[in-house]
């Protein structure tokens, strides 16, 4: 399924196409090189928009929850990639302990889950589940709605190890995004491989640092193409000390929207954009789409009702939003059946192994789609007839533009890279 792409077949967007297709060679290269010097993250996925005139990351997620969207055909490549990041951190690997988020009754996030115990058992692991959920004292099976289930079984933590009963695993792979805090029960395990790391989860981890890594990846990358790196990166600010139920530290909101907005009119009209610019306000930790807002206009901000105020002040697992990170905002021109759509770029360490379109009929082209009512299409990278085709006519082929995306998402993976980095509290540091 390929969405079309509601603007003219000209443009940046295919002009960087163009330049990405020629370049195949040297964006390869160029990759397998930062690879050498820097480690990706276990798994990732990144939420991409396309505008037409600019194809940019808006989220990248190091505990991606959707693996259940993507098709039988993107398997093989999964499990190849599983294998490939299982042999470089524990080759002689023969227990993986993967432990899923607390809310475990959501019948999509399970068959998730479900996906990714088969993944890894077809890379050679033995694969069983441990909850963080301290209610759960014994084995406990979970219904799926294919008639199948899954049973999670409480943690059992040693002064060193963690695992379950009669389970001594060499990796402990979290699909839980730590929003309500690091649990004690994964701290100082020094003997296992707890990937991602505890800094990558929400209770540590900020977008504004995330983007602050794409943007330094992005200018690597525009300098190595010849290009402006503002058609891949979306420009953005951040406020902390924000209270929206109080109305305290909006005037630093407000003055950080203005200033953005008159920074995309500025580049709109470098390119002769006729659209009105907005921005995306949104929390600067956390995930499920929740704590976000689209902003035209700075005085929009002094009378926010109370609905507005109440959705931006908390996010998932009750955590209080006093932090914001204020982001260009990317409209989609792409529909599917006349519904806006994304693509979600999913990645196993440095390899795209598939993706997705999120499709949402109630949301406009500047509005966040991941939200209730959001539905999911599959976005065919992985079958052999999706290689790139250099000759064909720029915005014309999907292969072309899926290979555009991966880019784009593993350029979003490579920050991540960066970003955990530099936000590593065990990091080895040199004078």
């Amino acid at each position: 399924m390929v969405p079309h792409l509601i603007t003219a077949l000209t443009g940046p967007i295919n002009e960087l196409e163009q330049r990405i297709l020629e370049s195949m060679p040297a964006i390869e290269r160029w990759f397998r090189l930062e690879w050498m010097e820097h480690t990706p993250p276990f798994y990732s996925s990144v939420d991409l928009r396309n505008a037409g005139f600019k194809l940019a990351p808006v989220d990248t997620n190091l505990f991606p929850g959707g693996f259940n969207n993507l098709t039988e055909e993107m398997l093989p490549l999964a499990v190849q990639a599983s294998m490939a990041a299982i042999e470089k951190i524990c080759p002689e690997a023969k227990n993986l302990l993967l432990i899923p988020e607390r809310h475990t009754r959501n019948s999509f996030y399970l068959t998730n889950v479900q996906r990714l115990v088969q993944i890894f058992r077809a890379a050679g692991l033995n694969v069983r589940l441990g909850t963080l959920d301290e209610t759960i004292k014994e084995p406990t099976t979970l219904e799926l709605p294919d008639g199948s289930t899954l049973t999670v079984e409480p943690l059992v933590r040693t002064k060193r190890r963690l695992g379950l009963k009669d389970f001594d695993p060499c990796t402990i792979l979290l699909n839980n995004d730590l929003s309500a805090g690091l649990p004690e029960v994964l701290e100082g395990l020094h003997e296992q491989y707890l990937l991602p790391p505890l800094h990558a989860g929400w209770a540590v981890r900020r977008k504004s640092n995330h983007f602050q890594a794409y943007e330094e990846v992005a200018k690597k990358f525009a300098k190595l193409l010849g290009m402006d790196p503002w058609l891949i990166n979306p420009m953005f600010a951040k406020c902390g000390q924000v209270n929206f139920q109080e109305g305290a530290g909006l005037e630093c909101l407000q003055s950080n929207v203005d200033a953005l907005l008159a920074k995309i009119r500025r580049k709109y009209k470098e390119y002769g954009i006729q659209e009105k610019p907005f921005v995306i306000v949104k929390a600067d930790a956390g995930t499920y789409g929740m704590g976000i807002m689209t902003v035209r206009d700075a005085k929009d901000l002094t009378a926010l009702n109370r609905k507005t105020r109440n959705k931006m002040s908390v996010i998932k697992d009750g955590q209080e939003v006093s932090e914001v990170i204020i982001q260009e905002g990317v409209p989609t021109y792409e529909r599917i059946n006349d519904a806006v759509a994304e693509p979600v770029v999913y990645m196993i360490d440095r390899y795209v192994v598939g993706g997705f379109y999120r499709v949402h009929a109630e949301r406009g082209i500047d509005e966040n789609l991941n939200s209730p009512g959001a539905s999911f299409g599959p976005l065919a990278f992985a079958e052999s007839t999706q290689l790139p085709k250099p000759q064909a006519k720029p915005g014309a082929s999907p292969p072309n533009r899926f290979y555009m995306y991966g880019v784009i998402g593993r350029l979003a993976m490579l920050a991540a890279s960066y970003e955990l980095e530099a936000t590593d509290p065990n990091a080895e540091t040199y004078d």
